[in-house]
This record gives C-alpha cells, sequence and structure tokens, in this order.
C-alpha cells in the first residue's frame, strides 16, 4: 500500500493495519516525525515497527530518527536486497510482539475467568453460611435476601463506595452466624429465656466473630465488624461491649436497623407481623436510643425501595 499524501497516514492505518511502515523523512505537508508523533499518539500495543527511508546522512539523523519512534534507518540510496532482509528482520520481530501480545491476553483472559469463578464460589459458601444460621432460628432464606438488600441500599443512601456497598450485601447475611453455636434448647425455646439463658444467647455476637475474623479479605472482615455489633444500641445499653453512639461501627447500625424492621414485619412462629405502619413508627421511635438517628433518616428517606424490596421477596403464603 503506497500513500503518496501523509495527511492521509492516519486513516489508512486504521483502515489496513500493516505489520511495517517505510516511511521518508522529507515529505510535503507532514514530514516522517511528525507522522511518527501522530502514530505514537494511537498508544497502540500493537503498532508495528517503522523503517525510516532518508537522504538525510549523519549520527545527529539517526538518533533523531530512533528516537522519534523508528525501529530501523536505511540511507538513500539502499541495497533492493539489504532493505528487504531489514523488513523481514522487523517483520518477525513484529510477528514474534504479536504472538507474546495475544498470548497475554489470553492469560489475562483466564485468570479473569477464574477469578470471577472463585469470586462466585466464595459467595455461594458465604450465602449459603448465612441461611444455615437462619435456618437454625426457625427463619426463612427471604428473611436474610430482603435485609441484605436492604442494608446494601441504607449504605449507599449513606454515601458508601459501589465496592463497599457491595460488600455490604454480601458479608450482612452472616450478621447472625454465631447463631450455630447456641444450643438448641435455648436458640429454638418457645418461651421467653430466662436470665442466664439469655445471656448465652447474647453470646452469637461475639461466636459469630471469632468464626469470620483472622481473614485478610475485605468481605469477611466487615462481615466479622457486623457479627458482634448488630446488637449494640445507640444508647450504649446494647450487646456484646455496650458501645455508645459513634462508638458503634456504621456497619452494626445499618444492619440493626435493616433485621429490626424486616423481623417486626416478619411472621415467626411467636408473633404476629406487624403492620408496616406501626413497624416504621417503632423505627422512628427508637432512633436516638436503639438506632443510630442518621441511619434512621436515611430508612425513612429510602423507604418506598425498600416496601419494593420487601414486596419483590415476601414469604409464600
Amino acid at each position: 500500500m503506497l500513500i503518496q499524501d501523509s495527511r492521509q497516514v492516519l486513516d489508512r492505518y486504521r483502515e489496513a493495519r500493516p505489520d511495517v511502515i517505510l516511511l521518508d523523512i522529507n515529505m510535503p505537508h507532514l514530514d516522517g516525525y511528525q507522522v511518527m508523533e501522530q502514530l505514537k499518539a494511537l498508544n497502540d500495543p500493537l503498532l508495528p515497527p517503522i523503517l525510516i527511508l532518508t537522504a538525510q546522512q549523519g549520527r545527529d539523523h539517526l538518533l533523531k530518527t530512533l528516537a522519534s519512534g523508528a525501529r530501523d534507518f536505511v540511507s538513500k540510496p539502499f541495497d533492493r536486497i539489504e532493505l528487504l532482509m531489514r523488513v523481514r528482520n522487523l517483520l518477525d520481530a513484529q510477528l514474534a510482539h504479536r504472538m507474546m501480545h495475544d498470548q497475554t491476553a489470553m492469560l489475562e483472559d483466564m485468570v479473569r475467568v477464574r477469578t470471577k469463578a472463585l469470586s462466585e464460589t466464595r459467595l455461594q459458601v458465604v450465602r449459603r453460611l448465612g441461611r444455615a444460621a437462619e435456618y437454625r432460628d426457625n427463619e426463612t432464606g427471604l428473611h436474610i435476601i430482603r435485609m441484605s438488600q436492604y442494608s446494601a441500599l441504607l449504605a449507599k443512601s449513606l454515601g458508601w463506595s459501589a465496592e463497599s456497598c457491595e460488600l455490604m450485601l454480601h458479608a450482612s447475611p452472616m450478621h447472625d452466624i454465631g447463631k450455630i453455636g447456641i444450643p438448641d434448647a435455648i436458640l429454638l425455646k418457645p418461651g421467653k429465656l430466662d436470665a442466664s439463658e439469655w445471656e448465652i444467647m447474647k453470646t452469637h455476637t461475639t461466636i459469630g466473630a471469632k468464626l469470620l475474623e483472622d481473614d485478610e479479605s475485605d468481605l469477611l472482615q466487615l462481615a466479622s465488624e457486623i457479627a458482634i455489633s448488630h446488637h449494640e444500641k445507640w444508647d450504649g445499653t446494647g450487646y456484646p461491649k455496650g458501645l455508645f453512639s459513634t462508638a458503634i461501627p456504621q456497619s452494626g447500625c445499618i444492619v440493626a436497623v435493616a433485621d429490626v424492621f424486616d423481623a417486626l414485619t416478619s411472621v415467626r412462629p411467636y408473633k404476629e407481623a406487624w403492620l408496616v405502619e406501626d413497624a416504621v413508627d417503632y423505627m422512628q421511635n427508637n432512633a436516638d436510643t436503639h438506632f443510630d438517628p442518621e441511619v434512621v433518616a436515611h430508612f425513612m428517606k429510602c423507604l418506598p425501595e425498600i416496601l419494593d424490596i420487601r414486596s419483590r421477596h415476601m414469604e409464600p403464603a
């Protein structure tokens, strides 16, 4: 492909994608250096090698040409056989470069697919762990679907990043994982727990945190933080540490609101579901005592979306 007008080089390059470019330096309109600057600005990882053909002589011209992006330099008049051999060498090098680039892209795709598969597997394990705890407590998997989506929605409203909201969505289902360590006689007791039983029940927060701690992943670190803090209360009367106000991690405050609202509006073996209006009144009336008032304010702001999530994931009749 021969181009007479140097202003056409960029358009013709995009169309043809040649494997090697032979370029003169002294040309009308754009000289060879300007053409090389245009090509370099494309940031093409497979930009073909450029061989300069020029009548200019001297070391300075050679260095300037190579510094501008040329891979080789042939002075005019040139020997045809020498030129063909130089072109062949450049084509061989470009072929090796292309093969390496394709192999790297293929390996990156393989790593990306494998990483995604491992991530999905980990999330499946996490979800099933959360469901295991809920089933032990006579609750269904729909509860954790609803409350985890409420939690992610509230986190977004509070200004969390998209990545952190995604972590909240997957970490919050493990908030009660520690119930796995609570004896059935206490966990499934139909009546009210006595004082000693209640103390044992409260340990599900520390059990859950210990199950999830000492892991480097952001997901399990957040899950551990939620497990130990979602029963803390804004006025300091919660458990297990009796944290007060902003000493409670915001993640725990978010999950507390999401979990309690869904529990109030859901049927349990020991109670009927509350009306949504009554549950909303409860959340508002207990802001600044049980709940973080800022989280409750965002709960009210997001209430239409929360009710939409609830309607889409209702328990079967």
